[in-house]
């Protein structure tokens, strides 16, 4: 346990300094859209619009001052100083000053206000955070600031996924409390790996507790949107995803989660049985062969049987959907033992930050959880292996690990 809690936590350092990199991008850009939302209201009109008359008008936007420099404790903001001319009243911005006093502190805090917006789904919130209390910021700028939020989760819900060569891919469930209901929120989330071995976030949806309809909708939109079928989907054991994945992508074979469903069997065991039984089961889990982790899983029924039934049922219940990764390369079985490649990068950033305990709305939980992954994927490793995932993506069979040697006409094995 020490020894994953360790791991978790060196992967949450380099997935929190990608969050303080990117945070430190996104507060530049949304500083500057508030800069040209100073202007906007100073003018009464948008960039390239026009008011009905020319009489009153108070000037007209002149490109930019030289880049301002603010240091933070995570790197530097650089920020373009809009200008006006042809202005009786002389345009001063009220942002800038506001920042370059806080700069300081606020560089601490930027991943936690950036999480603390998306979690809230308040951007106010987080732009005063940044700014202090007495920010000038307007309802209308604030809408408009708040509207380009929302729109990049909605862009990238949209992307062709037509040119990726999807291998394999892992479906899980995250679930959160959000609103005022009592019942956790499920957070459907796809991770895919492709033939050049990266691995990539494909789906990220709010769900009616992992059911069918759910999974199925998510599938359905990336196959509209191009998607190949993954030689394996890797799961935990939730029907939803299974009925699902039989409906939509038949072709694609399916592993089912090793840890969940060592979990699922432990429940039906006594607590002085459930070391013994954990490493039975991880015995099995790591074995070198099919048969020889279904000897151990003989043997564990062995034992079990007469005392514990239900435990030995639940192991014995779909166990085809276990030993699936059997025919797929040995260097692949880390990834394709377990759902961990979805669980790991959102664990990995809770440890560092909680930015909200109770997410105000799903959708706000779901932006949130969405960024965290897409700022994960950014420090995502290649897999073990990646050499043969092209050999995985044309088909080519594996037995055991191992590549399946064809027969000649002659009836000889090839090498």
């Amino acid at each position: 346990m020490q020894k994953r809690i360790t791991k978790a936590v060196e992967a949450s350092r380099v997935v929190y300094a990608e969050l303080e990199g990117y945070a430190r991008m996104k507060v530049q850009e949304f500083i500057q859209a508030l800069l040209e939302e100073e202007v906007t209201e100073f003018l009464g009109r948008g960039k390239s619009e026009r008011s009905p008359g020319m009489d009153g008008l108070k000037g007209y936007r002149n490109g930019y001052g030289k880049e301002r420099k603010l240091s933070m404790s995570q790197g530097t903001l650089r920020l373009r100083r809009p200008r006006i001319r042809d202005s009786e009243e002389k345009f001063e911005s009220r942002v800038l000053p506001l920042l370059k006093r806080r700069t300081e502190e606020v560089g601490r805090l930027l991943p936690e206000l950036y999480l603390h917006g998306l979690a809230k789904g308040d951007f106010e919130l987080a732009l005063r955070g940044l700014l202090g209390e007495g920010a000038p910021l307007s309802a209308s700028s604030i809408g408009r600031l708040k509207a380009k939020w929302q729109l990049e989760y909605e862009v990238w819900k949209q992307e062709d996924l037509s040119e990726l060569k999807l291998v394999y891919q892992w479906a899980d469930g995250i679930y959160v409390k959000a609103g005022l209901e009592d019942q956790k929120a499920a957070l459907l989330v796809i991770i895919g790996a492709t033939a050049d071995g990266e691995k990539r976030l494909l789906a990220c949806e709010s769900g009616q507790r992992e059911s069918k309809l759910s999974w199925a909708g998510i599938l359905r939109d990336l196959k509209a949107r191009g998607l190949k079928v993954a030689r394996l989907t890797i799961a935990d054991g939730h029907l939803g995803i299974w009925s699902a994945l039989s409906e939509i992508l038949p072709e694609s074979q399916q592993q089912r989660c090793w840890n969940h469903k060592i979990l699922n069997v432990l429940d039906g065991l006594p607590k002085k049985e459930q070391p013994t039984a954990k490493e039975l089961l991880r015995q099995m889990a790591y074995a070198e062969t099919q048969a020889e982790c279904e000897k151990r899983r003989d043997g564990f029924v062995k034992r079990y049987q007469k005392a514990y039934p239900k435990a030995v049922e639940t192991l014995r219940r779909d166990w085809e959907r276990m030993i699936t990764f059997f025919r797929f390369p040995k260097e692949h079985w880390p990834h394709l033992r377990t759902t961990n490649i979805v669980e790991s990068p959102f664990a990995a950033v809770r440890l560092r930050t909680d930015a909200a305990k109770r997410y105000k709305r799903v959708p706000n939980a779901t932006a949130m959880i969405w960024k965290l992954l897409r700022v994960a994927e950014k420090s995502f490793r290649k897999l073990k292996g990646s050499e043969l995932l092209p050999e995985v993506f044309e088909g080519k069979q594996f037995v055991d690990g191992l590549p399946l040697k064809a027969k000649t006409k002659s009836g000889k094995v090839a090498a």
